[in-house]
């Protein structure tokens, strides 16, 4: 019961993180590492417990992802479709202790990523769009991030499309969250076919997570953006640092 309301109380702020500001997956990963679950296990988990809002905040969004042409848009959910199965099976094959060494510097990563988004969306702003080969590859590398380790996805995805010469603020949220969605969909599939999930802990987190980000929205138009973020700084921090001392 213990474990229960753990991943329970995780995975409700998690729910209300993501829809206030990102960053969701600094709970729920270390609350199912610290009820024992394996590191990879516990990834591969926790990628399914915040699976399920992608795809409302995908619908919230589809004005702005209908405005995309289509065959661009095809373009990158195919690549987001690739990217996510290639993530997921190098986690698949990244023996254990490789990835217990490297967790802590994922999440550092993911946290700084959060900590300057905008320096960093500001600093990959181009003038003119990358080629279709140099979208393609850098697209596939972010995906396949996504399907590796899901922390920070969101700051890279918007860096990426800042990167390829995209401004529409709205625009670039909806396309975020529709590849988000489907590279999601296929790390989620390819995990659940090698049986790496804990279904029963997936579930109940993707409950909580749901009722998070409900009451998460209502919040957010209430709470400062500022306090928000330095509390998904906060949390981040620590969360590496447990996992520093832990290693």
């Amino acid at each position: 019961m213990t474990d229960l309301l753990i991943i329970c109380v995780a995975a409700f702020f998690a729910g209300g993180l993501n829809s206030i500001a990102g960053g969701g997956s600094f709970l729920t990963f270390p609350a199912l590492v610290f009820i024992g679950i394996p590191p990879i296990a516990a990834n591969a988990t926790s990628a399914v417990a915040v699976f399920p809002g992608y795809l409302s905040g995908a619908l919230g969004f589809r004005s702005e992802i209908k405005a995309f042409d289509i065959k661009t848009l095809l373009v990158f959910l195919c690549l987001s479709i690739v990217g996510g199965i290639a993530g997921a099976l190098l986690l698949l094959v990244t023996p254990s202790e490789v990835f217990s060494f490297i967790v802590p510097w994922l999440l550092l990563f993911a946290t700084l990523l959060f900590a300057f988004d905008k320096q960093i969306r500001k600093w990959t702003a181009g003038d003119k769009k990358a080629g279709p080969i140099g979208t393609s590859i850098a697209t596939l590398i972010v995906t396949t991030y996504g399907g590796y380790f899901n922390g920070g996805l969101g700051i890279v995805l918007l860096s990426l499309f800042s990167g390829l010469g995209y401004r529409d603020m709205n625009q670039m949220n909806g396309l975020k969250i529709v590849l988000s969605f489907i590279l999601s969909a296929a790390s989620v599939i390819t995990f659940a076919i090698a049986g790496i999930v804990f279904w029963k802990q997936a579930i109940v987190m993707m409950i909580a997570a749901t009722i998070g980000g409900y009451l998460g929205a209502l919040i957010a138009r209430r709470m400062p953006a500022t306090v928000v973020r330095a509390i998904v700084i906060i949390v981040g921090l620590v969360m590496t640092l447990v996992f520093f001392v832990r290693g």
